[in-house]
């Protein structure tokens, strides 16, 4: 047998090209497309190319694909993305809450009655904007991305082809209606700009553009793959499609057409795989089902393990990955901050700023930054921040960029009352916002109504003072007129005359308490006139009794406040804790149908204590249910007043319930008590709540009027009283809507149906 003949030549050529494709591999290019939470199934992707050793030499991503491949790309294992994306931080990112230890209360205007605010700048022509530019608020998300990508940034020279993985995103311009490949830069505003879904979030200038959603006009970038780098293979990962046709009575999907052009989800090279998983319908910001959309793509991957191994038989071990990661992130520079540059302000503005973030440290870490940052925020006089760090290698240290969009100077606001019972109100509102040295608002409000109607006006000043504080001064006219409401007195004996006037000055100075809570030191003068009878029959020519109270009451209040709601609350603390010294002139006139002897004036100076402590707390108990507990305390030595009704008329009243803060209920006032109770808040849809509440009214000493119209306390702990409601409320975007059955025991019709839209909501009064 003749063997063939011996070639060095074939020899070598083959031993080149074994050697070859050991040491130059075909690289491998990854193709993330968009899909909003759909897209986190990129995640499962990247696990089951990683575990089974296929390398990923390159990534291109469109808004969710981008901000998973920028993760990737940034060091981020597909284990600690899928840790990020679980956890509430992430949860808060996509709805725009703000995390409640990030909340300042000393930072917020009194609760009022309003629906909706009108901002525009009061020397400006441009007319108020009437639509939000975004429905989630971006403030949460935009500090995340400086606080997760800043340092690969900085690390990868602010070049994306020095990160960990060559990476790249797709924004979209639309005022050239082309996209935009980021290829360097502040890798976080890339990512931001590439995932910002029109109307959802709000967008970015990245060089002078304003960008939106890659996705708009290129939502699976294979051809910036492969005009940036060519790669030997294209893997694509799909979790996105085509809108369908817009229906003529959605106008979701009318804009969707508009907004998003078609995409073309073929891979134009031979050598690639495009993987595809099965993934249920989801909502762009509706991340319920990831865990079962990551698993999804995990298993589709394996699937197509075979088919990509013919494609990449060169394999990388995990250990390689995971080394390769290491050193990246172990040449991260460290987090240290050494100034901070305000973009868009003037001098002083700058400096009140500076005080509140700097605290005149000379470096700080990003993490002691994070509470000043969100105290600038939650100032009204700020509207947002985007935020980014610039690296200086030759320092070793960052600069923090600030670009502030102040608020605008001007706010009008509409609201009120909407009530099935006569006590209907309107309110309109106005706010003047100056910001310099310090932080100035001016504050001004009506309310208009049968039943309530209010003047106010206020200005309030704060100063970034190492220990923050604010001095307000305002003055306040209130009527109550439970007349109108006559319909609905229970007793008898009630005097359905019934007129209230509170006329107060106030000056205060407020401290913060923690990020939830506030001291307020205040001093109050005021002058009160209630004019009633002493019957409920009486005719056209009496004289109705007057009671007048010329008083002055310093005061000290302790308040804890993380509720999620100004009404029909569902989580969240409220503590009040209040220390009040009250002292003046009682002057009674009476009218036809008093005791009293007629034309004389009676006076009589009075000065007593109160201390009054207010806890509600709620408790999630499961997934749609929540537990709220109540607790009241009310301790004071007032003295009685010249009659029986004016004593009532000083003392505190229990108005836990909405209803009750509309109809003057004898048996609930008390000069000492004690009040408990239990709410139990169904979730029953998104924004509809079941409410059932119930509360045990405790007076010490109950008030009991004599035959004389004097009054007289009855035995301790001898009554009490039982009320509650049941309230079904659709929590709107702009006010609640509510339909309440009330119960109050006692009462010849205890049982009152009401409907409401909007919020039984009034001005702070002097006392109680």
């Amino acid at each position: 047998m003749k063997l063939p003949a011996y070639r060095p030549g074939l020899v070598i050529l083959l031993f080149l090209l074994l050697y070859s494709a050991a040491c130059f591999p075909q690289k491998v290019g990854l193709v993330l497309s968009g899909g909003g939470a759909k897209g986190i199934a990129h995640i499962g992707v990247i696990k089951a190319l990683e575990e089974q050793g296929i390398p990923i030499d390159y990534i291109t991503g469109t808004s969710m694909g981008a901000i998973i491949g920028g993760l990737y790309a940034s060091g981020y294992s597909p284990d600690e993305m899928l840790a990020l994306f679980s956890s509430g931080e992430f949860q808060d990112w996509v709805s725009g809450n703000i995390n409640s230890q990030y909340i300042f209360h000393f930072k917020k205007q009194e609760e009022d009655a309003s629906w909706l605010n009108f901002s525009f700048n009061f020397d400006s022509l441009v007319l108020p904007s009437l639509i939000p530019a975004n429905l989630i608020s971006p403030h949460q998300m935009d500090y995340a991305f400086m606080e997760i990508f800043s340092g690969a940034a900085a690390r990868a020279a602010y070049h994306f082809d020095s990160l960990m993985i060559p990476f790249r995103c797709v924004a979209s311009d639309v005022a050239v209606n082309l996209p935009v490949v980021l290829r360097d830069g502040d890798l976080g505003s890339a990512i931001r700009a590439s995932m910002t879904f029109p109307f959802y979030f709000k967008p970015i200038r990245i060089n002078g553009k304003l960008l939106f959603d890659g996705g708009m006009y290129n939502n699976f970038p294979v051809d910036v793959m492969l005009a940036d780098f060519n790669p030997d293979v294209i893997i694509g990962s799909k979790a996105a499609s085509n809108y369908p046709p817009p229906e003529e009575n959605n106008i979701l999907s009318q804009l969707q057409s508009m907004l998003m052009t078609k995409t073309d989800y073929q891979i134009p090279i031979e050598k690639s795989v495009l993987i595809i998983p099965d993934l249920p319908p989801t909502g762009i910001t509706d991340f319920s089902m990831s865990a079962g959309i990551i698993d999804s793509a995990y298993v589709s991957t394996l699937r197509a393990i075979d088919e990509i191994r013919k494609l990449v038989p060169v394999a990388r071990s995990i250990e390689t990955v995971k080394e390769r990661r290491r050193s990246f992130k172990e040449k991260i520079p460290a987090m240290l901050i050494d100034s901070v540059r305000l973009m868009n302000l003037n001098r002083k503005q700058s400096r009140y700023l500076q005080k509140i973030l700097i605290r005149d440290k000379t470096h700080f870490k990003l993490s002691d930054l994070k509470p000043q940052y969100f105290k600038v925020l939650s100032d009204d006089k700020i509207e947002a921040i985007y935020p980014t760090l610039t690296y200086e290698p030759a320092r070793g240290i960052y600069r923090l960029n600030l670009n502030v969009e102040k608020e605008k100077n001007t706010l009008l606001t509409i609201g009120g009352n909407i009530s099935s019972r006569p006590v209907n109100t309107a309110f309109f509102g106005a706010r003047y916002k100056y910001l310099g040295n310090q932080a100035i608002t001016f504050t001004a409000n009506t309310y208009i109504g049968r039943f309530y109607s209010a003047a106010y006006a206020g200005v309030r000043m704060d100063f970034p003072s190492r220990l923050p504080c604010y001095l307000e001064a305002d003055v306040s006219f209130n009527q109550w007129d439970y007349f109108r409401t006559r319909t609905y007195f229970f007793e008898d004996k009630t005097p359905s005359y019934l007129i209230k006037n509170d006329n107060h000055a106030e000056a205060k100075l407020g401290l913060p308490l923690g990020n939830k809570g506030k001291v307020l030191f205040s001093y109050c003068t005021a002058h009160l006139r209630n004019d009633y009878y002493q019957t409920n029959t009486f005719a056209r020519e009496d004289t109705a009794d007057r009671s007048f109270f010329d008083l002055g009451t310093p005061a000290i209040l302790f308040e804890l406040n993380s509720l999620d709601r100004k009404a029909f609350a569902s989580s969240g603390l409220k503590m009040e804790i209040e220390f009040r010294f009250v002292a003046g002139t009682e002057r009674y006139e009476p009218g036809s149908t008093s005791l009293a002897l007629k034309g004389i004036i009676y006076k009589r100076y009075h000065q007593w204590y109160q201390y009054r402590m207010t806890y509600l707390n709620y408790y999630r108990q499961m997934k749609r249910l929540s537990l709220g507990v109540f607790a009241e305390m009310v301790l004071s030595n007032q003295p009685f007043f010249r009659n029986h009704t004016a004593t009532l008329l000083a003392s505190s009243s229990f108005e836990q319930l909405p209803d009750s803060r509309t109809l003057f209920i004898p048996s609930l006032r008390a000069i000492s008590y004690g009040a408990f109770g239990l709410q139990q808040v169904v979730h029953l849809m998104s924004r509809i709540d079941l409410r059932l509440e119930a509360y045990v009214f405790q007076p010490y000493r109950p008030l009991i009027e004599q035959d004389n119209q004097q009054t007289r306390f009855g035995d301790p702990f001898s009554r009490r009283y039982m009320l509650g409601a049941a309230t079904l409320v659709w929590n709107g975007p702009f006010a609640p809507v509510s339909l309440t059955l009330n119960y109050f025991e006692s009462y010849d019709q205890p049982l009152l149906l009401t409907f409401n839209i909007g919020y039984t909501l009034f001005n702070r009064r002097a006392l109680n």
